[in-house]
């Protein structure tokens, strides 16, 4: 049986479904802040995310469809899993109506499911530094090329959705040298488990709000 942190963690909402992810990516990737991601159990709580829309030239989709980008282009709901730099696995979530070939990119969570997993996954014992940037979460939560195109809705995977809204802060994006000043980048205020620090700009709630 898998162990868990000796923290006490909210249990997470209900699961999310495909439909969630059925609207513009920019309403998705602070939506998604609180909400809980597993892999075979593994996991946490979804602290830091970047928005890539089809427009923006940093987006792996911007010069069109290829073998390596396929599964953007398809419909919303399904995982989009790539080799960053030849080292390290990314995972994103396919976003929009097929064919708009958006996503967000999960960035950092906060450790609650599975923790002796991911230690030993990681060969360390900070738990702010298991899922701290796409590549360590995905080491840690086991994500590899075996999960691209993999519905987010069914198993191995589950999403939770947060039970309160958080205060969410916004900034740009990290690592790319394109469209370098959009503030698609969103985290958790305060959160300790994040990538790297945020100005501390809280992001007002979007007025069209999603039933989970």
């Amino acid at each position: 049986m898998l162990q868990n942190s000796a923290k006490t963690t909210p249990k997470p909402g209900k699961l999310l479904r495909k439909t969630f992810f059925n609207r513009s990516v920019h309403e998705v990737a602070p939506d998604l802040i609180g909400a809980t991601l597993l892999v075979d159990g593994i996991g946490g709580i979804i602290v830091e995310v970047e928005a890539y829309h089809h427009t923006d030239p940093a987006a792996h989709s911007y010069g069109g469809p290829t073998p390596r980008n396929a599964v953007m282009f398809g419909p919303p709901g399904f995982s989009y899993v790539y080799r960053s730099y030849g080292i390290h696995w990314c995972v994103n979530f396919v976003c929009e109506q097929s064919g708009s070939a958006s996503a967000v990119l999960i960035r950092a969570l906060e450790p609650t499911h599975g923790i002796a997993v991911m230690r030993r996954r990681r060969g360390l014992s900070d738990e702010r530094l298991l899922c701290s940037g796409p590549g360590k979460l995905t080491e840690a939560l086991g994500i590899t090329k075996a999960h691209n195109g993999l519905p987010l809705d069914a198993p191995p995977i589950a999403l939770y959705a947060r039970k309160t809204r958080p205060e969410i802060v916004t900034g740009i994006r990290i690592g790319i040298s394109k469209a370098i000043d959009l503030p698609w980048r969103y985290g958790l205020r305060g959160s300790k488990f994040l990538s790297k620090p945020f100005p501390d700009r809280i992001v007002r709630p979007l007025r069209r709000r999603h039933s989970a």
